[in-house]
């Protein structure tokens, strides 16, 4: 790889606020704020939205759809063609 043109790849803490979970991983990302993690080091802190613990998709309370009616619905009202 070129020299100066990449941009750092370091330790960086990704922080869920609504579910008030935190992990460790690297990132091009960098926050300004920092964070002292369980092992005593400090990295910088970047807060998200949503992540994988408050995620509906991974948490199990997405609501899924009932396509098979959808269908049958909209041939009812609308005739099948054919």
């Amino acid at each position: 790889m070129r020299e100066g043109i990449h941009p750092s790849y370091g330790p960086v803490v990704f922080r869920d606020r609504a579910a008030d979970h935190a992990f460790l991983t690297r990132s091009t990302m960098t926050g300004e704020k920092t964070i002292e993690w369980e092992d005593g080091h400090t990295y910088p802190v970047v807060d998200v939205e949503i992540s994988n613990v408050s995620h509906p998709f991974y948490t199990g309370t997405a609501r899924v759809l009932d396509t098979a009616g959808r269908v049958e619905r909209f041939e009812r009202r609308y005739g099948k063609k054919g």
